[in-house]
């Protein structure tokens, strides 16, 4: 990954092909491997994304880039084969067009390239909680571990006991 001395913004665009519950983009620089969904990123980078919106574009800083950045797309009605998942890197110069990790929105990344490669197969046969359907399942979860493994992306720090998560209004928990 680039130091961001190339200071070309990460622009992301978005084409939603269908209505979205919810849809987030987390620029992840530590990790919490105790929680899933948008809280496995810790204290992460958020830029705003509006799920109605059928087309956006964000830019995103280059000057002090994240690890990684992981959008995040759940289909009305929800169905967990059909959440969208997309992890991309800084990655100055370079472009990529396509789906997201499960087909959803149309995504174009310019000064960025997708991060492949990732699934329940990140996830060491010893993690705490991987026998748990709802983290083994977890796509953002699944995505944590890669990053542990092939980045050493470190823990989050941990909140103040008075400070709420600012994850805490899109974390899904699916009986």
């Amino acid at each position: 990954m680039e130091s961001g001395a190339n200071h070309e913004p990460v622009r992301i665009e978005i084409q939603s092909r269908e209505k979205y519950g919810i849809m987030w983009l987390a620029g992840i620089r530590h990790l919490n491997l105790a929680e899933h969904c948008l809280k496995t990123f810790g204290d992460c980078d958020r830029p705003r994304i509006d799920r109605n919106l059928r087309k956006q574009t964000v830019l995103l800083p280059a000057g002090s880039p994240p690890v990684a950045w992981y959008l995040c797309a759940l289909p009305l009605p929800w169905a967990w084969e059909r959440n969208a998942h997309l992890a991309f890197e800084h990655a100055p110069g370079e472009t990529w067009e396509g789906n997201a990790h499960v087909p959803g929105p149309g995504v174009r990344l310019a000064n960025a390239r997708p991060i492949e490669g990732w699934g329940e197969n990140s996830i060491p046969a010893d993690a705490p909680l991987r026998q748990a359907r709802l983290y083994r399942t977890c796509r953002n979860w699944q995505f944590g571990w890669w990053l542990r493994q092939n980045r050493d992306v470190p823990d989050a720090p941990r909140p103040a006991a008075h400070e709420p998560s600012a994850a805490s209004s899109e974390q899904l928990t699916f009986e």
